[in-house]
C-alpha cells in the first residue's frame, strides 16, 4: 500500500500490478495495515479523520471522526477489528470497533516516544498513563478492553515501554536525563531496576532479542549494556571507539570506482541506461586494522545531541546485534552474541540512514541517502546500485515478511527489490 495526495494505492508486491485505489476525503498523513492485511487503515490528523478500506469489499468502507478533540496519532489493534485513536493534547484514548461499532474510552494517555505496547501473542496492552504528575502503566485484555493491571511505575519521566516477545515481561525506561530501565511481570511485580550510571544523559535506545534472553540498551556515553533474563545483570557491554584495533575484527569499508565506459560503442544509450551506466559504483575493501572512524563533534548547547548509540537491533536468529553510535555516524557495527565480540564493522561513505535485518536469515539491508542499497550476511557484503532514472535517495528500506523482497523509499518514490532465493 503507498498513499499519493488524498489517493490510497494498492499494489501486487510480485507485480506491481494497482489492484485497488481509493480516494479518501483529505491528504493521507499515516497508512497501516491489518494484522490480516484484509483492511487498510488512512489518518489524516489534520481533519481529525480516520478511514478505512476492505480489500475483500470494495465497496465498504468506514469513516471514524474524532471531532473537535482531534487525531494525533493512530494504530490497529492486534486483532485487526479495533482501532485506537489518541486524541489532541493525549486527553485520551478512543477505542472504535469494527466489528460491534461500539467505542470504549481511555484516560490519561502519556504523551512520550513510545506509550503503548501490545504482546506479540496479542493478548495484551500495555499504556503509559500521565495522573496526578507520576507515571502509571494499565495493563488491558485487547479481547474485551476490561483492565488487567494498574501500578505506579518508580520513573521521573516515564520515556517509553516494550514487552519482551514471549510477553512475560515488561521493559519501562526513564528519561534521558536518568538512567533508569525498569522490568515489571504481567502482574505488575517489580522484577529488577537497573541504573548504570548516575549525573549524565542516560538510555538512548533498547531491543530485546527475539529469544528474549537478553536485553540490549544503547546509552549516551556510547556503550550497549546486554542484561541477562534470569538475574536482569548486566552480562558485558560493547563499547564503540573511533580507532578498531583488534585484528580479529573484519572492517569493510565502502569505495567508489568511476565505471570505465567505452563512448564510441554508446554513442546514444537510452537515458536509464545511461544514468546507472555514468553513476560511480561501489564496493567494498577488507581495511587492515588499526582502522580510524570517522568521527563528528555533538554540538553542545543544542537539545538531543548526535552521540550515543541511537539505533540497535537483534538478527532474527539471535546470533547477532547490529548498533550505530550517532557521533560515527558511517559506521555499523555487528556484534556476534555466542561470543559477545565484535565480528564486522561496516564503514560507509555516506552517514547511515537506517538497517533492518532480514526477518528470516542473519542478513542486513541498510542506506545512507543515495541511490544505493547494501546487503550484510556472515558471508561478506556487497553494494548494488538501484537502476533508476535521477536522483533516488534511499532514506529508509523495508523486509517483506518472507525475506523475498525489500521496499526502499526515497522522499517522493519507492521502488522494490527482489531478492532470488538460492535453491
Amino acid at each position: 500500500a503507498s498513499c499519493v495526495q488524498y489517493r490510497l494505492v494498492i499494489r501486487d508486491v510480485n507485480t506491481l500490478q494497482i489492484l485497488q485505489l481509493y480516494t479518501c476525503l483529505d491528504q493521507i498523513q499515516y497508512i497501516e495495515w491489518s494484522s490480516d492485511s484484509l483492511f487498510v487503515l488512512c489518518a489524516m490528523y489534520k481533519r481529525g479523520i480516520v478511514q478505512v478500506w476492505s480489500l475483500e469489499q470494495p465497496e465498504w468502507h468506514c469513516k471514524i471522526d474524532e471531532g473537535s478533540a482531534g487525531l494525533v496519532a493512530s494504530c490497529w489493534s492486534p486483532d485487526g477489528r479495533h482501532i485506537l485513536n489518541t486524541t489532541e493534547f493525549h486527553l485520551r484514548i478512543t477505542v472504535w470497533s469494527l466489528c460491534t461499532k461500539s467505542v470504549s474510552y481511555i484516560k490519561y494517555p502519556k504523551a512520550c516516544q513510545q506509550g503503548i505496547a501490545f504482546t506479540k501473542d496479542g493478548r495484551y496492552m500495555a499504556l503509559a498513563e500521565r495522573r496526578d504528575c507520576k507515571d502509571f502503566i494499565s495493563l488491558f485484555v485487547c479481547s474485551d478492553w476490561q483492565l488487567l493491571r494498574h501500578f505506579d511505575t518508580e520513573t521521573q519521566d516515564l520515556f517509553g515501554i516494550e514487552w519482551a516477545p514471549n510477553g512475560c515481561v515488561l521493559a519501562v525506561w526513564d528519561t534521558c536525563l536518568e538512567y533508569k530501565i525498569l522490568l515489571y511481570s504481567l502482574d505488575g511485580r517489580l522484577l529488577s531496576t537497573y541504573r548504570a550510571y548516575e549525573w549524565s544523559l542516560g538510555i538512548k535506545s533498547i531491543a530485546w532479542s527475539p529469544s528474549s534472553q537478553f536485553l540490549a540498551i544503547g546509552s549516551y556515553d556510547e556503550k550497549v549494556r546486554i542484561l541477562n533474563h534470569v538475574t536482569w545483570k548486566k552480562i558485558t557491554e560493547f563499547e564503540h571507539p573511533a580507532i578498531i584495533t583488534n585484528p580479529k575484527t573484519i572492517v569493510y569499508k565502502e569505495v567508489e570506482k568511476s565505471p570505465s565506459v567505452e563512448t564510441e560503442r554508446l554513442s546514444f544509450p537510452p537515458r536509464a541506461l545511461a544514468s546507472s551506466l555514468f553513476s560511480t559504483h561501489s564496493k567494498y575493501d577488507i581495511s587492515e586494522v588499526p582502522v580510524s572512524l570517522q568521527c563528528v563533534k555533538p554540538v553542545a548547547d543544542k537539545a538531543n545531541p548526535k552521540i550515543g548509540i541511537g539505533m540497535l537491533a537483534f538478527s532474527p536468529d539471535n546470533c547477532f546485534l547490529a548498533t550505530k553510535n550517532d557521533n560515527i555516524p558511517n559506521a555499523v557495527w555487528i556484534w556476534d552474541i555466542q561470543k559477545l565480540k565484535l565480528f564486522v564493522v561496516l564503514e560507509q561513505l555516506c552517514a547511515v540512514q537506517s538497517f533492518q535485518w532480514d526477518p528470516r536469515q542473519p542478513r542486513l539491508a541498510l542506506c545512507t541517502g543515495n541511490g544505493k542499497l547494501y546487503l550484510w550476511s556472515p558471508a561478506g557484503c556487497v553494494a548494488v546500485q538501484v537502476p533508476m532514472e535521477g536522483d533516488f535517495q534511499i532514506l529508509s528500506l523495508c523486509w517483506h515478511s518472507s525475506g523475498d523482497s525489500l521496499a526502499l523509499l526515497s522522499k517522493d518514490n519507492f521502488c522494490v527489490c527482489y531478492l532470488e532465493r538460492e535453491e
